[in-house]
């Protein structure tokens, strides 16, 4: 995975707790997946979506 910083962000104080907030959520989840939402270079919004793997059900015959 590749990420790309720019100077402009690095300079915010901010950043690093979106990234722990993130990091968080990557170690909550098991299935799913995050969207980050940005406006005019500023994240406004991160979507969580988890999906529940449920187990087999057997067929009885």
């Amino acid at each position: 995975m590749a990420i790309e910083t720019n100077s402009r962000a690095l300079l915010s104080g901010e950043t690093k707790d979106i990234a722990l907030q993130i990091a968080a959520i990557l170690q909550d989840i098991r299935f799913g997946s995050i969207e980050v939402v940005i406006h005019e270079g500023r994240i406004v919004h991160i979507d969580k979506r988890e999906r529940l793997r449920l187990g087999q059900i057997k067929e009885s015959a």
